[in-house]
């Protein structure tokens, strides 16, 4: 039988969290067939190793190191073999119905390059990088001044996150988030996965342009949801504030032509090293 769906999970000191997204994906597989693989960065044995006999039919990468979500992923993907794939984060919980209903509309609507669902943090609010924009220039600085978020809806301060659109309707976006990603295999095997210069952060951002750049649509399904224990791995690692910036930055040098030539670049990272000197600064 033909493995219809490849869920990809890239782990790094989230076990906890791991057991029970295995536990709900699990849950969520009735009637289709699918394979799991987990990239476990830095890999701790004594926990891999009960996990890997609680969930026997997962496969497992266990690494040394810590190489970043990128190129994690881009291992778990020459190994997959689904007809579709799933980039999962480990701190997710889904709904049982979401791997079916993704898995169908990709097959309904074949101009569909990428899906993504409603983001909800542990306490059920919407997090808004379910959905979101192209980072341009006027809607980076609105975001990292902190405009949109004192205009939470508005189509022209929080673009970015286009706050306008309805949080619970299907609509085509430009950027999906990387915690959940579900994409036919043969364009993201195209496209050669994620764009490893991105160690952390920006990489779900750049795959998403790239998918528009092949011609396909990126669609946000506000109807599916998702519990996102948003930055449970990124806080095991104590670079990632560098990580966080610096991803900004690798973005802005790889699209220059977004930002409006030499001045607008030059404006923004001014601004993103500044806020990155704040963040590291309050952090102290």
């Amino acid at each position: 039988m033909t493995t219809k769906l490849s869920i990809l999970i890239v782990n790094y000191r989230v076990y906890p969290y791991l057991d029970a997204c295995l536990q709900a994906v699990s849950r969520a597989l009735s009637g289709l067939n699918a394979e799991i693989i987990i990239v476990d960065n830095n890999s701790e044995e004594a926990q891999q190793i009960l996990l890997a006999e609680k969930f026997p039919g997962v496969q497992w990468i266990c690494l040394k190191e810590n190489i970043g979500f990128a190129k994690a992923n881009n291992l778990a993907l020459k190994k997959a073999v689904g007809k579709y794939i799933l980039f999962l984060n480990p701190d997710t919980e889904i709904q049982s119905n979401v791997l079916y209903r993704t898995v169908d509309y990709l097959l309904k609507h074949p101009k569909v390059g990428a899906v993504g669902v409603q983001m909800l943090d542990g306490d059920g609010c919407f997090l808004p990088e379910s959905k979101r924009n192209l980072p341009g220039l006027l809607s980076s600085m609105f975001k990292l001044i902190g405009l949109a978020s004192f205009f939470p809806t508005s189509s022209f301060f929080n673009s970015y996150a286009l706050g306008h659109l309805d949080k619970n309707a299907i609509h085509s976006v430009p950027v999906l988030a990387g915690a959940f990603m579900m994409m036919p295999a043969i364009l993201i095997k195209k496209l050669k996965g994620f764009d490893e210069s991105f160690f952390m952060y920006g990489e779900d951002i750049d795959l998403s342009l790239r998918v528009l750049q092949q011609g396909f649509e990126n669609h946000y399904l506000g109807n599916l949801s998702i519990t996102h224990y948003k930055g449970a791995s990124s806080k095991q690692d104590q670079s990632y504030l560098s990580h966080f910036y610096g991803s900004m930055i690798i973005f802005i040098k790889k699209y220059p032509k977004m930002y409006g030539g030499a001045l607008g670049i030059w404006l923004l990272q001014k601004c993103i090293r500044l806020f990155w000197f704040i963040a590291q600064w309050n952090k102290k």
